[in-house]
């Protein structure tokens, strides 16, 4: 049986970003097609749009850049996809850097001026909490 490994739809070239774009890696395409790797977008799966405003997370809550409060999306998208890497029986993730949902050590700091923080999106908090292997894709 094949290795599972969780990557970040985006990543995967499919067009789920906040600006309905991608940030597609030909090497994680070839993953997906290969049956190793399983494509989640977090924020589809808790019910936001594409394309939707940005957002970024502001103490305990995120925040569109308008300060609309997605906090239960956020939460509800990352519970959801949780669910997918325990059923796939993932143990690695590959997910896109610096997001609220999908960063890995550093995310955008709320101000919305590019600036980072040490910190972990919301997936990536559950994941590394289950023992799962989380690595930074740009």
């Amino acid at each position: 049986m094949t290795k599972k490994v969780i990557v970040s739809a985006c990543l995967a070239g499919l067009n789920c970003r906040y600006d309905g774009d991608n940030k597609r890696r030909e090497d994680i395409v070839e993953m997906v097609k290969r049956g190793e790797a399983i494509p989640v977008c977090p924020e589809q799966l808790g019910g936001l749009s594409t394309p939707r405003e940005p957002a970024e997370a502001v103490e305990e809550k995120v925040l569109t850049i308008n300060g609309r409060d997605v906090t239960f999306e956020y939460s509800r998208g990352a519970d959801e996809a949780f669910l997918i890497t325990q059923m796939s029986g993932a143990t690695e993730a590959l997910l896109k850097s610096k997001s609220p949902m999908c960063g890995v050590g550093s995310v955008y700091d709320g101000s919305f001026t590019g600036t980072m923080k040490n910190d972990d999106g919301i997936f990536t908090k559950l994941l590394k909490k289950a023992g799962i292997k989380v690595t930074p894709v740009d």
